[in-house]
Parts: structure tokens; sequence; C-alpha cells
């Protein structure tokens, strides 16, 4: 997916479903269930209306690709089809915002085409699985891609199931006129594929008795958070910028209620958006989606569950200035999974206290490399596995809280390429390989205070650290840190 104008496109809907990691939050509705009837009316499945949405969004994206933008790789026939079935998949050359957010959004858009259409959460999942196949070996003249066949259907899952049910909150059948074009406007543009289907099958004009919502009204919790933000590359030489930052962060159900096992009843999401130059818009996206749990400990004085969490991590950075040149960090797990530990004490008293631990296999990952410079990409592709250990300290219910997170990932790139290799004869679209045969070790930290100044608003500082020691095969290792500071004033909703 090359298209500039699905980017922007791309990037504008996703963060409207930003949320966080930090519970310095309130309930935005109190949790409502369902109506029978609205599970019987969306429950109905209709898979050949599902296959035909992914199939036309297919086409209306290779169209557009190809007779507007021009784009060398949407020049398609029976030719380069049937190459692509011949050859077989290679690691792709991308940048790592095409790779890694845009394809996983993309994915979205086939997952809702399946979600929309009566499908549960898993067999949505094969309709993006789908999608993906149909673009990867039909709708390019270039080799279809490992990269791009997981990270779509499995990072579409985590972006998909958030989408569909940020849209069932907005949404409400029993509205009309300007009220009802509004939410049906807001929840295309959160879902669109949803939105899509509901101008299909008559439903965004329909008038029901009951709001349609499939999960009802689950609790949410929300915040927006705006600041300044200062980013430091310690290297051979000093590096530092700063500039404006956002957060939106979202809590989406109750993270200790572990008797309900749908996916995704529980998630959470945490998005940074920068307005600092040279720097990317998006600057980081974690989402975090519970797929089963069960409680181990409810008792009087203690909480402690464990289950299955898909994970979805995004964390890109550019580089600061020409003082180094050098770009601070950049990786991310568009396909993860793994098990997840959550506790609080329920003891009586001024302070309250909670933490989690998640450890994870990491299907697809990427990390910054210092060597691998080819067409867009300045990262290697890998698998290996992360964890994620979080706390909460909170004195007199939000008026103080202090809450940390500390990630480590490590990535292993496998496939390489020939020692002495001319890279003036490189051609990126045939180059098969995952980058610099290599590891990476990579650690990054939070630490979080936020004091309430009033009901609602909070000054937020921050301090985090990225540090990444890549072991190379070919070329010397190379260690890098940076730091980051951010001063916020944070609005809970």
């Amino acid at each position: 997916m090359k298209s500039r104008f699905l980017s922007l496109i791309l990037a504008c809907c996703a963060i409207l479903g930003a949320k966080a990691q930090h519970e310095t939050l309130i309930p935005v509705s109190d949790g409502v269930l369902p109506d029978s009837a609205d599970l019987a009316y969306y429950g109905k499945k209709h898979a050949l209306r599902g296959a035909a949405t992914i199939f036309t969004l297919n086409m209306g994206v290779w169209a557009f690709d190809r007779f507007v933008t021009r784009g060398d790789f949407a020049y398609i026939n029976a030719h380069t089809i049937r190459r692509n079935f011949k050859h077989g998949f290679v690691w792709d050359n991308d940048a790592m915002g095409t790779n890694m957010f845009l394809h996983p959004y993309h994915g979205n858009l086939y997952f809702n085409a399946g979600r929309s259409n009566g499908m549960n959460f898993w067999q949505s999942g094969l309709y993006g699985l789908g999608g993906s196949l149909m673009w990867e070996m039909c709708m390019e003249n270039e080799y279809p891609s490992y990269n791009d066949i997981m990270a779509t259907p499995i990072g579409g899952m985590a972006m998909g199931e958030v989408a569909y049910r940020l849209s069932d909150r907005i949404l409400d059948d029993r509205t009309s006129g300007r009220e009802r074009f509004w939410r049906e406007t807001s929840a295309f543009i959160v879902a669109p594929t949803r939105g899509l289907t509901r101008l299909i099958s008559g439903d965004a004009f329909r008038h029901r008795a009951t709001s349609g919502r499939q999960f009802g009204l689950p609790d949410i919790r929300l915040s927006l958070s705006a600041g300044v933000r200062s980013l430091e590359l310690r290297d051979e030489v000093l590096d530092k910028g700063f500039g404006l930052i956002t957060e939106m962060n979202m809590e989406y159900g109750d993270r200790y209620d572990a008797a309900v096992t749908r996916p995704y009843d529980f998630f959470q999401i945490h998005a940074n958006l920068n307005l600092q130059e040279g720097q990317p818009v998006l600057g980081q996206l974690n989402i975090v989606g519970r797929l089963m749990a069960k409680e181990l400990v409810d008792n009087e004085r203690n909480y402690l569950s464990m289950g299955m969490y898909q994970h979805l991590d995004y964390y890109d950075s550019d580089t600061i200035s020409d003082v180094s040149a050098k770009t601070p960090y950049k990786f991310c797990t568009p396909a993860s999974l793994g098990l997840g530990f959550i506790y609080k004490t329920k003891r009586p008293g001024n302070w309250n206290f909670s933490s989690y631990c998640h450890f994870n296999a990491v299907l697809l990952g990427g990390a910054l490399s210092d060597y691998y410079r080819v067409d867009n990409r300045n990262y290697n592709l890998g698998s290996g596995w992360s964890t994620k250990n979080g706390f909460r300290l909170l004195y007199k219910e939000d008026r103080f809280v202090l809450s940390g997170l500390y990630e480590a990932y490590h990535f292993f790139t496998y496939k390489g390429y020939k020692p002495g290799i001319d890279w003036d004869t490189v051609d990126p679209h045939t180059l098969n390989a995952q980058g610099d045969k290599s590891s990476a070790i990579l650690h990054t930290g939070n630490l979080r205070m936020d004091i309430r100044l009033r009901k609602g608003l909070y000054l937020t500082s921050q301090f985090k650290t990225y540090s990444r020691h890549t072991r190379y095969k070919l070329y010397p290792n190379v260690h890098s840190t940076t730091f980051e500071g951010d001063l916020m004033l944070t609005w809970a909703l």
C-alpha cells in the first residue's frame, strides 16, 4: 500500500482510536449490557457481502494507485500475477510507517468487512488474511511480502477490533436527523468498512427501537495531554531537540473483570502525536487487547488474573538535527501475543497499588539498523520476544499518581545478505533480506507523575528512556541511548 493519499487518510483515522496505559483516568460511562434484539439483528452472517466488500476495496485502492498516483507497482497484468505465484514471498524494503502501521491499518479494513457482516473476532481475522493474500499475489507487480502477510492480518485484528468497538459506542439506531448524520459520519471515519456496510445494507438510515450496539455501554476511561517535549540523543556527540507533544489515552472495559472472556472486552491504547520539526507526527502507538483471562486470586485483600493478550507496538523518531544526523530510535511489533498478569491490592487506606506484567512472543518486529539502507528501509526485520512491566501508585483516589513502565524487546534477524554485496547494483524489489544479520536488544522506560490541580485537570511530568544494543555479524556492534522529558497538562474526561 504505497498510495500517499491512502497513507494520509489512514493515519488520520487511526488517531481517532488512541488511548492510554496510565490509569490517571476517570470513567466516562458506566457499563450497560447490550440488548438481545441488537445481538440477534446484527449477528446475522453475510459472508459473501463481506468478501465482496474486500474485493471492491482492493480494486478501488489499486485503481487509485494506478490511474491517479500512477505508482510503478500498480501496473499489473496476467504475467505479473503468474510471476508472483511462481516466485513466492520475499522480505520487502518499504518504510516502517508503511509496513508496520499502514499495512495493519489496511488489515483493519479487511477485518471490519467481516466483523460488520456478522463474523466474530476470529472469523474476521480470516477475512484480513484473505484480503492481504489477494493484494500481495495479484494487485502489485512486486513479489509478495512475508512481512506484509503477517503485519496486515494480525495487526489488522488489533486495530480492527478497537475501531469496531469504538464505532459501536458511537452509533445509535434510535436517533434521527442531524444527530443521526453526525453519528453515522463519525462511525464511518473510525471504521470505514463498517460505515460502508451500513450504507449498503440501509442500516445507516433505518430507525429502530433499540440502539443497535452489540457491546452495550462499556466502561470507558479517557484522557488527553498536551505540552512540551525535549528529546536528547547521547552518542558520540550530544544531540537535542525541542517540540510539542500530545497524548491521547483510553481504557475500554474493566481490566479487573476476567469473567468476561470475549476478545477485546478489555483493551488499552496509548498514542503520542508530535509537533516537532523533523519528527514523525505519529511517534508512538500501543495497543493491548485481552483475548481471554482467568482470575487466580480475588479476595478481600488482593486480586490477580492471568490471561492471553495481543500487542501492537509502534515507536518512531527521526533525526533530531544535523549535529549527529542519527535517528534516536525506531522499533515496532505489529504481530505479538503473550501471557499477562494483572494485580491490585484491595487493602483500605490512602494509597492504592496495582501492577501488570506481560511476556510475549514477537512473530514480526522491526528495529533501527545502523547499516542497512535499501530503498525506503533503514530498519531490520525479525522475530523474538518482549516483556512489559508496569505499576501505579495512587494517593487519595487521584490527588497524586506515580506510574512506571518498563519494556524490553529482543529481535533476531536471521536472513541477511551476502558479504561484499555491491549495493550500487542491488534491486530493492528483488533483494530478499530481513536486513543485517544481527540481534537487537531494546529497552524503553517511562516514569510518570500526575498531580491533580482540580477535578479532571492534572499537571503531568514524565521521563522516558530508549536504549538499543545491536550485535552485527558483519559490522561493529552499536549501542545508543535516548532520553525524553515531557511536561504536560492532562484533561481526564
